[in-house]
């Protein structure tokens, strides 16, 4: 079985079982398609070499996360959390180039803080500190491009060597962070894999949200008033059915208009960003898988 695979037995068993919240079929229908997935060059450091590129986009990802601390950041005017950590990084490449693998290994949060704008003692720092020197072990004495080809073209397979070398990227039964990566690096141009349609919805906090406010997602009376309050959900079985119902309703959507699920995720990702969703609390969850 694949990470993949594993993924979709994961939330399919949890949504069957579920108790706070529910996929309301109907609904599944009214999803419209939505442009090209595009990585917007703004944000992201797309115009160095493949190796420069691929590593821009590894070292974002190992920092993919934290949305449940993104109202404490200090964002760039008129940017997400994600965009602000994002343009941080990409003038730190344009500026003084990528960091080294053993630069990686000795990166401390002071560094990373000034680097990414941010408050020295922000408890985000310390975590992507820690993510990014894992990631310079994990690679070792590699290029990103040599550890992108020991996946011999298999996005799940990458995914799954991820996960087994870096703690923060072990999100049993859902995989995330792990499963964007070869999306990202595909988009990039630097990579290509011939199971990228085996990925699952990269399940955070926004496509839920999404599927939430279309009727798809419908949760019990006490888990939506607390969401709505802007209350944040501890890590347990109500933000888990959250992330496997919206990965399993996804997986029921995917077979039924025949798109991959990783393209409905941008389609959804992408209809987030819409003032109407915005304007309507999401589920924050303070951990370090999206």
């Amino acid at each position: 079985m694949s990470i993949c695979d594993e993924v979709r037995e994961h939330c399919a068993q949890i949504a069957a079982t579920a108790r706070s919240v529910t996929i309301d079929i109907a609904k599944l229908e009214a999803l419209q398609a939505a442009p090209q997935a595009t990585l917007d060059p703004a944000i992201h450091h797309l115009d160095g070499g493949p190796e420069e590129t691929a590593r821009f986009m590894l070292t974002l990802d190992a920092i993919n996360f934290g949305s449940g601390w993104f109202p404490t950041l200090r964002k760039r005017p008129g940017r997400s959390g994600y965009a602000t950590i994002a343009l941080g990084l990409r003038e730190r490449f344009a500026r003084e180039g990528p960091w080294s693998n053993e630069q990686l290994r000795a990166l401390d949060s002071a560094t990373l803080a000034a680097t990414l704008g941010q408050p020295p003692d922000h408890e985000l720092m310390a975590l992507y500190a820690q993510a990014l020197r894992a990631l310079g072990r994990w690679l070792g004495a590699r290029s990103v491009l040599e550890a992108i080809e020991h996946a011999s073209g298999s996005a799940a397979l990458l995914a799954f060597q991820l996960a087994a070398g870096m703690a923060l990227f072990d999100d049993r039964g859902f995989y995330k962070r792990a499963q964007i990566v070869p999306s990202d690096l595909a988009l990039a141009g630097v990579a290509s894999f011939e199971d990228l349609d085996a990925l699952t919805i990269f399940a955070d906090n926004l496509v839920p949200h999404v599927l939430r406010c279309d009727g798809v997602l419908v949760y019990d009376e006490r888990l939506g008033a607390h969401i709505d309050a802007g209350r944040m959900l501890r890590p347990g079985p109500q933000e888990r059915e959250i992330r496997a119902c919206a990965v399993h309703a996804c997986e029921l959507l995917s077979a039924r208009v025949g798109v991959p699920a990783r393209v409905l995720d941008n389609w959804l990702w992408n209809r987030g960003q819409e003032p109407a969703y915005k304007a309507r609390p999401r589920h924050r969850c303070r951990c370090v898988y999206y």
